[in-house]
């Protein structure tokens, strides 16, 4: 069994169709949170979702846009945040207050965590993976980080298949990843996408001007040093 790995998608529309396009032939598609924040095309990407049957988990973002902004959150993302809510109708905003905010999949063999296994507003860096992380399953599957990684451990692998919609890695690139469930084998990927038409609208509809550049240079901090943002919610 294969499954394309994805994580915060943050309202990206042709990101996400440049995914689903370049992605090989899966049996599904497994979302570690975040569909909406940020970008310009949530309702197109919820309903990307419902109508690809795209299994997700609630990320910070997602609670944003519910209300819950939780401690430390960043003016620039709640203002993306308060737009969104603007945008979305009663029944996007019910699918979104109705995800999960963790899942254990295929009888227990992956489990899907926004930023940390029982702790979804944390950040778990890449340095930060460790067999520790790992509990009864195999394949643990983060998001949050916007940072495309992967570790290998004797008990199973970490991974975070990358942001869609907004990396923070330096690559502007859509990441994704592919899950051969059989060989417990993970690869991870990138994809070009018309960015320039996200970045035109962002500015079209009056979000931050910081995501543009943040899309231009595959990195979005807000003037913050990466570990000061550990125990913060952007």
């Amino acid at each position: 069994m294969r499954v394309g790995l994805i994580s915060d998608v943050h309202g990206n529309m042709p990101a996400l169709a440049a995914v689903l396009e370049e992605i090989p032939d899966v049996d599904e598609y497994v979302h570690a949170g975040d569909l909406v924040g940020y970008g310009p095309d949530p309702e197109a990407v919820i309903e990307t979702f419902r109508d690809r049957d795209i299994t997700s988990i609630q990320g910070n973002h997602d609670r944003a846009v519910l209300g819950d902004f939780h401690e430390n959150f960043h003016d620039i993302p709640k203002s993306a945040a308060q737009w969104t809510t603007e945008r979305l109708d009663d029944e996007d905003l019910a699918y979104l207050e109705e995800l999960p905010v963790e899942l254990e999949l295929y009888d227990g063999r992956v489990r899907v965590a926004h930023g940390a296994p029982e702790k979804p507003n944390t950040y778990t860096y890449p340095e930060d993976f460790s067999e520790s992380l790992l509990s009864d399953e195999s394949i643990l599957v983060l998001g949050h980080t916007h940072m495309q990684a992967k570790s290998k451990f004797d008990d199973g692998v970490v991974v975070n298949p990358g942001s869609v919609g907004l990396p923070r890695d330096g690559d502007w690139r859509a990441g994704y990843a592919v899950l051969d469930l059989d060989a417990e084998r993970v690869d991870c990927h990138r994809v070009e996408y018309p960015r320039a038409e996200v970045q035109a609208r962002i500015e079209e509809y009056g979000l931050p001007s910081e995501l543009v550049g943040g899309l231009e240079h595959g990195e979005l901090v807000f003037g913050r040093t990466k570990r000061s943002m550990q125990d913060s919610v952007e």
